[in-house]
């Protein structure tokens, strides 16, 4: 499946749109502006000497896209592969530079709108995230909560080099 955003449709590129995924018995939603795409899981080449989050690369049309375990990097539990398992490639922009990473989710759910009014600052403590990967928390209706990641910070090119290099030098 392919998510693509018009960019005459201003509905469809709105910065309330979010994708949501479920990793463990949490519910997580990024900026629908980063996701480039969501694939069916498929076997991931295993990159020696890399920190435990990152699951190894994949082959996107001729291009080499890093893995990583989303609930790893939140500090839970590796995902076990399923058959509702998927790789959402998202698109990071740095320093005038892209970065297009795939996080592993153990099933992606929908697009939703939120009203800003809805979401609420991240907890400056109690939660079980840095909270400086929380963008804010989401009211379902149901009375259950999306946690909204913070793509950059959580995926910081910059932090995850410095993690790696850190792994190689052990």
């Amino acid at each position: 499946m392919t998510i693509t955003q018009s960019k005459t449709n201003p509905e469809l590129t709105s910065d309330n749109q979010y994708l949501t995924f479920d990793i463990g018995d949490e519910s997580f939603g990024m900026a629908l502006r980063q996701t480039r795409e969501i694939l069916e899981y498929s076997e991931i080449t295993h990159v020696p000497l890399m920190p435990d989050f990152i699951c190894g690369v994949i082959n996107l049309r001729g291009d080499v896209v890093p893995v990583i375990d989303l609930s790893i990097r939140l500090e839970r539990e590796p995902i076990k592969i399923n058959k509702r398992t998927c790789i959402v490639v998202i698109e990071l922009h740095t320093f005038k530079q892209q970065y297009v990473l795939g996080l592993l989710a153990d099933q992606v759910n929908e697009v939703v709108d939120i009203d800003s009014s809805k979401i609420d600052k991240a907890p400056a403590f109690g939660a079980k995230i840095r909270s400086d990967f929380i963008q804010g928390i989401a009211r379902k209706e149901d009375g259950t909560f999306i946690i909204l990641l913070d793509a950059e910070k959580a995926l910081s090119p910059n932090e995850l080099s410095v993690l790696v290099e850190k792994e190689i030098n052990k």
